[in-house]
């Protein structure tokens, strides 16, 4: 097994259980997007999403992190409703 597969840091448990909350969320963010029914709309939003999660990518900052994930959570209520309105 070639060692350039591994990361140069290990990460420790806490940063891995929010990688993986931050891999949630942006499965769920994905997941939501793809019931917009308007193409135009669903491409915008999933290239928001893409650019979002990129631009956040090297914070390291616990308390900025939960921050973002918070807010991530909160935006995609906001588009869960959205969603359900629109189909009502």
């Amino acid at each position: 097994m070639s060692s350039n597969l591994l990361p140069p840091v290990a990460l420790t448990l806490k940063q891995f259980m929010r990688r993986q909350q931050v891999l949630l969320l942006y499965r769920k963010i994905l997941q939501a997007i793809r019931q917009v029914p308007n193409e135009q709309d669903r491409k915008y939003l999933q290239n928001w999403a893409r650019e979002e999660f990129k631009r956040n990518k090297s914070a390291t900052e616990e308390d900025i992190i939960r921050m973002m994930i918070t807010q991530g959570n909160l935006q995609l209520k906001e588009l869960e409703k959205t969603l359900n309105l629109a189909k009502a």
